[in-house]
């Protein structure tokens, strides 16, 4: 049911935008999703406390107070901030914006309902887009799009109507992304990769930090894995940093519809040389960085004490960022970063020392090969990192080839199913002892442990693929030289039909007059 409302109003909403850029309508179609949401939340609230007050033997009962008495109750903001409710002020409700639908200042209208929300609520100062007076939408599509939006029942039960809107709201962005391609993928790491790094890591309680964190979909991945295994969202803390404005205000309203607290920094910023979280030290972390940037150096950064395993290449982000992540890390921590299979093997430019450093560190714990085709925004080939100072299974690393493993979902692109992840997982929690888990078993052309000698044998080269070794393949008792006669004489059967039609052609072309 949720899957075809989320694929007609998705349909719906595409329609509405015209010919406008799918990544300028985003944050218009995102940012009244947002508001309908926290108006919904807020009514429902109201409702709520109205009840309560005049409800005797209730805690909140205000006595023989007068309708006048307890619509001035209602104004109380603490009544709403204590459930994690933001108050909205009236003007703001989604009542006023729908009934100014029509009206050819609704972005205006829009835009000033969003300044009396950051106004009343301080958490989401800076948060919210102001940018639908402006909107190059065509006359009266707004509206339409209000009136669309307007559709989305969040109901009146607060944990039903949050699961609504954050599964609409992640179902746009991912489909936003698809739009956009290229630059959609800057702000949207597909879910199947999210829930790998998640299910690897495995992040009960602690803090959790993504220090690239795009709209924040290792967050509330990170938070569904809380859930599913009957912990509760207070158990962990949220840090994160993001470069791009727009981006830092879309995963900022992507944790603020879970009711997720969170600390994103005071502004967006780069995470080398703007680092909102100097002093952290996290449990889990968990990235995206982008892929082989070369314009991220500057002269600020050198002697940076991150590098504490040597000077990463001033052309190429990707050891700055394991080099950032792991300085970030507790002694007990782990982490999970995505890049690019470049990583795992180039000597260019020092990373080859780097690489050598952290390996016989013992700091690397497993990587893993994924199969192309994963990404909205690049074809090129990607690996997992997981790191831990503190690793169960010292002097060892687990290599695990997953290309094969993956689900093609449309023409361009596939994902890893929830038995691929599970079975991944399962493989790492083996291989690191865990209680409950199945002994650890190298499987040939998929996973394998391997000692730090070896791997410093073959250059420090971490590629899944020189270690696993080809898969198995059944024996079906057929001799070699059998096998060898038919397939020899299959080929000569195909020869001779070749040339015979080879004939013909020439045949029935010369009949026409063409000449060989």
């Amino acid at each position: 049911m949720i899957d075809d409302i989320k694929k007609t109003l998705w349909a719906t909403a595409d329609k509405l935008r015209a010919n406008m850029d799918a990544a300028e309508y985003k944050h218009l179609v995102l940012g009244l999703i947002f508001v309908k949401y926290i108006s919904d939340t807020f009514a429902a609230r109201r409702a709520e406390l109205s009840t309560r007050l005049r409800d005797p033997k209730d805690e909140y009962f205000y006595g023989d107070a007068s309708q006048e008495d307890i619509d001035a109750e209602l104004e109380d903001r603490d009544y709403y901030r204590e459930v994690n409710v933001f108050w909205v002020p009236e003007p703001a409700r989604w009542e006023a914006i729908r009934a100014a639908a029509k009206q050819p200042t609704i972005g205006k209208h829009i835009d000033d309902a969003l300044s009396l929300i950051e106004a009343e609520n301080p958490k989401l100062k800076g948060i919210l887009d102001k940018r639908y007076a402006r909107a190059q939408l065509p006359d009266g599509k707004l509206g339409e799009l209000v009136d669309l939006i307007s559709t989305i029942g969040f109901g009146t039960d607060a944990s039903t109507a949050r699961d609504v809107l954050g599964q609409v709201y992640e179902y746009f962005l991912g489909m936003f992304a698809s739009a956009e391609g290229k630059r959609g993928g800057q702000f949207y790491t597909p879910a199947s990769i999210v829930k790998t790094l998640v299910a690897v890591l495995a992040p009960h309680q602690g803090q959790v930090y993504d220090p690239c964190c795009g709209s924040g979909g290792m967050f509330v991945q990170s938070e569904r894995f809380i859930e599913a295994h009957g912990g509760h969202l207070g158990d962990v803390s949220i840090y994160g940093q993001e470069a791009n404005p727009t981006t830092w205000r879309l995963a900022a309203m992507n944790l603020a519809i879970r009711g997720i607290d969170f600390n994103l920094g005071r502004e967006p910023g780069d995470t080398f040389t703007k680092n909102q979280h100097p002093d952290l030290r996290a449990d889990f972390i968990l990235a995206n960085p982008p892929f082989n940037i070369s314009d991220w150096w500057h002269g600020s950064l050198e002697g940076d004490p991150r590098w504490h395993y040597g000077d990463p290449p001033q052309g190429n982000a990707n050891y700055a960022w394991l080099q950032h992540m792991l300085h970030h890390l507790k002694p007990t921590g782990r982490a999970g970063i995505v890049l690019a299979n470049g990583s795992m093997s180039s000597s260019q430019n020092n990373e080859g020392q780097i690489r050598a450093a952290m390996v016989d560190a013992d700091v690397v714990e497993v990587m893993l090969a994924l199969p192309g085709q994963l990404f909205f925004n690049t074809q090129i080939p990607a690996c997992l990192w997981f790191l831990a100072k503190q690793k169960q299974r010292k002097g060892e690393v687990l290599f695990i080839d997953a290309r094969k493993l993956a689900t093609m979902i449309s023409r361009v692109q596939c994902e890893f199913t929830d038995e691929v992840i599970e079975r991944i997982a399962g493989t790492v929690a083996s291989w690191r002892g865990e209680a409950e888990a199945v002994a650890y078993e190298d499987v040939p052309g998929y996973c394998r442990s391997v000692r730090l000698a070896e791997i410093a044998q073959h250059g420090h080269v971490l590629t899944p693929g020189r270690y696993v070794g080809a898969e198995e393949v059944e024996d079906d008792d057929e001799a070699f030289a059998d096998k060898m006669q038919k397939l020899s004489e299959k080929l000569g059967e195909q020869m001779a039909k070749g040339a015979e039609l080879d004939a013909l052609i020439r045949q029935k072309l010369g009949g026409l007059g063409y000449e060989f």
